[in-house]
């Protein structure tokens, strides 16, 4: 499964571009919007002695069936998780996920989409208004999942960081928070319920 690629651009098409990696070119399709970020192609001739004309380096999702084997590449790794949701979702596929996954700075495109806001895939091809609004009801309800865990984790991660500041083992401190409700978000409530568990 490959998952980054880094190399010279030998070949540079409307939807992707071939990114030479020791010898053997790997085909890898991009979003439109990443293309436009990629420096100059340039001829081989030009190249010669010169690594840094036409490099790039890529996080990659390796989409593998019985029939194909397509690599598709992203500028950030947060680009990439935010396609893998949407590849996820019925009816999307990896060549719509790929252009929605960089439409825009992440976080304004999710924003958007927890606003319920259609015209996020203005401009599209395939995205009509009836598509963009099945798309936006299944990614709300991943994306609000996604932040509640982020929560409930970096939560859980202050009163264990607490704890063991306290002279308590990380396994003990894991322990004792096991013992807390999972309806109790607040830190102090946590790390008050976990001490008493733990006899202090």
């Amino acid at each position: 499964m490959i998952s980054y690629l880094s190399g010279k651009i030998i070949l540079k098409k409307d939807k992707f571009i071939v990114v030479q990696v020791a010898g053997v070119g790997y085909k890898v399709f991009l979003s439109r919007q990443t293309l436009l970020k990629l420096p100059a192609f340039a001829p081989k001739e030009l190249r010669q002695g010169k690594p840094e004309i036409g490099f790039v380096e890529f996080f990659i999702y390796h989409d593998i069936k019985e029939d194909k084997s397509d690599l598709y590449g992203f500028l950030t790794y947060e680009e990439l998780e935010f396609f893998e949701i949407l590849n996820d979702i019925r009816g999307v596929g990896p060549k719509a996920a790929l252009e929605i996954s960089v439409v825009g700075p992440l976080e304004k495109i999710k924003d958007k989409i927890l606003k319920q806001d259609k015209n996020v895939f203005a401009g599209i091809p395939g995205i009509g208004a009836k598509r963009a609004s099945s798309i936006i009801l299944e990614l709300t309800g991943k994306l609000n999942l996604a932040t509640k865990s982020a929560a409930a984790k970096a939560t859980a991660d202050e009163a264990e960081s607490a704890l063991i500041q306290l002279g308590f083992s990380k396994q003990q401190a894991k322990q004792a928070l096991e013992h807390v409700p999972s309806d109790i978000k607040n830190t102090q409530e946590r790390i008050k319920i976990a001490l008493k568990s733990l006899g202090k």
